[in-house]
């Protein structure tokens, strides 16, 4: 299975492995500054699971799993693979 792409679902801006989010001490987070993505909006500070990202560059919110686009070819096979792992109603 190949990576997903990662980019705002908004404006296609493509983080950096050196973009940093930071855990927010307002929403009651811990105040780590990391890459949201190296662990799926998870913050390695306290644990808390951010479920919505702002995006760097045009300042939008969406939700963090709306980020990942996965390849149409892989998205289709795995609608496939599903479709016959289904039990049959006869």
């Amino acid at each position: 299975m190949s990576e997903p792409d990662i980019y705002c679902p908004h404006c296609t801006w493509r983080p950096l492995g050196t973009s940093r989010w930071l855990c927010t001490q307002q929403m009651g987070g811990c105040g780590t500054c990391w890459n949201t993505f190296w662990t799926g909006g998870v913050c390695p500070g306290c644990g808390y699971r951010w479920e919505i990202t702002a995006c760097l560059a045009c300042k939008r919110f969406s939700l963090h799993k709306d980020w990942y686009h996965w390849p149409e070819s892989e998205t289709h096979q795995d609608e496939c693979t599903r479709e016959t792992e289904q039990p049959s109603s006869g």
